[in-house]
């Protein structure tokens, strides 16, 4: 049988013999040959044949979706000590019964193998072709997004005959609030569900009771018959998938290039389960589906890096190409500059992680607000917040919402309770309006995404200006306008400025 994923046993003839240098290892009359496509022959003896000394087993293990999870141990020899040279399946799975229990070494642990008058097949001209690895090669590459890719794999292995009515990968991400992406492809279900678990996933009961964890933390793959094992012999989510009509049932891990070990899960519910033939499918192809997953991941990693570290906008961008030192436009913005005040003394009052935790809170409340205000941060300089506010067609709208988000800011840190005295803190914002650059500036091996000009440089000074008088907001004239609570205050020589600039401090309602 060719163009298929084959896997069988037969018994060997008389008695067979594995040496190393001399040493015997390992002599039986029952020994068995398991052939499997692409693997060289591998001869398994039973346990009471293996004469060289063994250790307990190791922590070692890996899973084979037609053998089982295989457990290793190593060979204490006289001269040598040989780690993980031997394996077996202590509970095989019904195609490979025929091993369980039995042993089998490590290719380069035996020197000489006596097979007596036995002479193995070659067993390496199978290969697999059909429609996935045709689609792989030829269509997959254009598929756009994980969700896609995820539907129509799914589909081609029903079209190869997969007996598939489920599919679901776990792909773990780098990203500050979410461990990680679920994609879900169900038969019948129109749309893929895609969940998005925070990283308290890794102590949530149903987590920690899953084939996800169980395989994501190495501990092998998983394979469960579900119309023969025992009801309550297995997870909770197979047990569900169970009384929905699942008939079996297979978790294996799918590895990244980094190491990061994710899930690929197969349930069927064919009467008959999956076959050989269906599951060597999928082993075959599975390090190249990985990659396809983790391009897709990759690329998700990139843009909730960026965004992390230099926001959604400007993420967008440097994505989009603008990476070279000078790339970048002028626009004209609304630049916001707001400062901790006493961030010396609640350094020095407070112990690291109470400090940490109150600049965390500071700059999780700046920016939520600056961002709910059509604006966003750009950094973080100590325990300052540098942000913009993109004009576009309406600068009257840019300075109207950056000066409702500087109330706010000032109006929570005001309002904000604390039982501790020493947690309280003020800041001091100031504003400005102009044209600036927004774009890359640096050296050639490390760039920074910022905004310069006049106006960031003016909103900084009059922020310092605001601390040293003990000011909430003070902005600039344009920002102003012709509002009425506004308070002028003339003409202002600020730090490094040849200029006078006129300015007005933006009062902020009493709080309550």
């Amino acid at each position: 049988m060719t163009n298929r994923y084959r896997i069988y046993t037969e018994p060997l003839i008389g008695r067979v013999t594995a040496s190393r240098n001399g040493r015997m290892l390992a002599s039986s009359d029952l020994a068995v040959v398991m052939y499997e496509t692409r693997l060289a022959p591998t001869i398994y003896f039973p346990q009471k044949d293996i004469v060289a000394p063994m250790s307990d087993l190791t922590n070692l293990q890996t899973f084979c979706p037609f053998k089982g999870t295989a457990s290793y141990r190593d060979l204490e020899l006289p001269d040598e000590h040989l780690a993980n040279a031997v394996w077996s399946y202590q509970a095989a799975l019904p195609e490979s019964r025929a091993i369980q229990g039995h042993y089998a070494f490590r290719p380069d642990v035996v020197t000489d193998m006596d097979l007596g008058e036995n002479t193995l097949c070659d067993n390496n001209s199978d290969h697999i072709s059909g429609p996935v690895v045709d689609w792989l090669l030829r269509e997959a590459a254009y598929i756009k997004t994980p969700e896609e890719f995820t539907a129509a794999l799914s589909l081609k292995l029903r079209e190869h005959g997969v007996h598939l009515s489920r599919l679901s990968v776990m792909l773990w991400s780098l990203h500050p609030l979410i461990a990680g992406k679920n994609y879900i492809w169900e038969k019948g279900v129109k749309e893929v569900s895609v969940y998005a678990p925070s990283y308290e996933i890794h102590d949530h009961p149903n987590y920690l009771n899953s084939p996800l964890r169980h395989v994501s933390s190495g501990l092998g793959g998983i394979r469960h018959r579900l119309c023969t094992d025992v009801p309550g012999n297995s997870f909770p989510i197979i047990e569900d998938l169970r009384a929905k009509g699942a008939t079996d049932y297979v978790a294996m891990p799918m590895l990244f290039s980094d190491g990061r070990r994710n899930v690929l899960t197969l349930t069927s519910d064919h009467p008959d389960g999956f076959n050989t033939a269906n599951l060597g499918l999928v082993f075959e192809c599975s390090a190249v589906i990985s990659r396809f997953y983790e391009v897709f991941m990759q690329k998700e990693n990139a843009q909730s890096l960026l965004e992390t570290y230099v926001g959604k906008r400007t993420g967008a961008r440097v994505l989009g190409g603008e990476i070279r030192r000078g790339d970048g436009d002028e626009i004209d913005a609304a630049i916001m500059f707001c400062d901790l005040h006493d961030s010396t003394r609640l350094a020095e009052t407070l112990d690291r992680a109470a400090y940490i935790a109150l600049l965390n809170q500071f700059f999780e409340t700046t920016s939520t607000i600056i961002h709910d205000h059509g604006g966003e941060v750009l950094k973080f300089i100590g325990d300052a917040v540098l942000a913009v506010f993109p004009a576009g067609d309406d600068a009257k709208m840019a300075c109207s919402q950056a000066l409702k988000a500087a109330r706010a800011i000032v109006e929570h840190s005001a309002d904000r309770e604390d039982p501790d005295p020493a947690h309280q803190y003020e800041c001091s914002i100031g504003i400005a309006f102009g044209r600036v650059t927004y774009g890359n500036v640096g050296s050639r091996e490390r760039l920074d995404f910022t905004v310069i000009g006049q106006a960031a440089n003016l909103a900084a000074r009059l922020n310092d200006y605001a601390k040293r008088k003990g000011h909430g907001i003070v902005v600039t004239r344009d920002v102003a306008g012709a509002r009425e609570d506004m308070e002028e205050l003339g003409p202002l020589k600020l730090h490094n400025m040849s200029e006078m600039v006129q300015g007005y401090v933006a009062r902020v309602p009493e709080v309550a």
